[in-house]
């Protein structure tokens, strides 16, 4: 973990006159900042990952069936970090985005092995349930990404807390699950700094398309050990705000697929909170998901399971109409 953040950060600043020159986010209506800032820190993120899992294959011993899983979802993240980098710099026609997302995605599931809904469901019609999920999951950390620091408020906790209720769930894979959540935890973390409000550095498809998948890739890992509750616990805030915004999008027969600034936590900024209290909320909100997503591991029972699904979702709830509310009605 403390070797990923290093490797993030000594990365970030190495590039970083690269991506002033070549990834420059320059504002436009529907951005959250108002000066022109690098994009594309994505790539030390993700390459710190990459790196440091390799150096952890090499001093380790990781048995070799650990390795196949990882070289195939290594491959996939760094594809669709290049998609995502040809993006941040020439935006691709949707169809074709998402036609490369569907095989990376495609890439992890078909050979992952895991089965999540019960036996009496065909296994191509699972696969394809679960590549569709994947590749919404994708794209929603890539909409969420929106705003400074909501991505590090949102996926710190989140790797963090699998790599800890990894174990306990009994994963098949629990240490390199563990250790993908470490390292990406710790190069999110290395990435932070220079994410703060006011960002001096922005993520980018580059990172986010792949973050996606990597998550993603984490809890199928999760989901496919029965312990569904705690895998749709942990990213509950951004399934639900970006969910709920593209359904509210489809009903007013807008077009999803173009960038906008209707998210939940977008309102919060026009709404006036800050860049730096929305990320807060969103990280205390992360902080009680784990708490219950750890509760549905001690306790399985269905009513345990239910009950904890039911008390994320209102929290959820209740910070998405904080968020949609102007703040000097909400503060007092």
């Amino acid at each position: 973990m403390l070797s990923a953040g290093l490797l993030s950060a000594i990365l970030i600043v190495a590039l970083k006159p690269l991506l002033v020159r070549y990834a420059l986010a320059r504002p436009n209506a529907r951005s959250s900042h108002t000066i022109p800032t690098p994009q594309g820190g994505g790539i030390a993120v993700v390459g710190a990952v990459l790196v440091t899992m390799a150096l952890a294959f090499s001093v380790l011993g990781l048995p070799e069936h650990f390795f196949k899983a990882f070289v195939i979802l290594a491959g996939a993240s760094m594809f669709l970090a290049i998609v995502g980098a040809v993006d941040d710099i020439r935006p691709l026609p949707a169809g074709l985005r998402l036609v490369l997302q569907v095989a990376a995605v495609a890439a992890v599931v078909v050979t992952s092995g895991l089965r999540i809904l019960p036996d009496v469901v065909p296994l191509a019609v699972e696969q394809a349930i679960l590549i569709l999920g994947g590749v919404w999951f994708v794209n929603l950390v890539n909409f969420m990404d929106g705003l400074d620091w909501i991505t590090v408020a949102e996926m710190v906790p989140v790797t963090a807390a699998i790599a800890v209720l990894g174990p306990a769930a009994g994963l098949p894979m629990s240490i390199l699950v563990t250790f993908v959540a470490l390292a990406l935890c710790g190069a999110l973390l290395g990435f932070a700094p220079f994410n703060k409000p006011v960002a001096r550095l922005f993520l980018g498809d580059v990172g986010s398309l792949p973050i996606g998948l990597l998550v993603g890739w984490m809890l199928l890992q999760l989901a496919g050990t029965g312990t569904i509750a705690a895998a749709l616990l942990l990213p509950l805030y951004y399934l639900t705000d970006a969910t709920v915004t593209l359904l509210r999008r489809l009903a007013r027969g807008e077009k999803v697929w173009e960038a906008h600034r209707t998210h939940f936590y977008q309102k919060a900024t026009d709404n006036g909170f800050s860049a730096l209290a929305v990320s807060a909320h969103v990280f205390g909100l992360n902080l009680a998901l784990a708490g219950l997503a750890a509760m549905t591991l001690v306790w399985r029972s269905a009513a345990v399971q239910a009950a904890a699904l039911a008390a994320g979702l209102a929290l959820v709830i209740l910070v998405l109409r904080l968020f949609s509310r102007p703040r000097s009605k909400v503060v007092r």
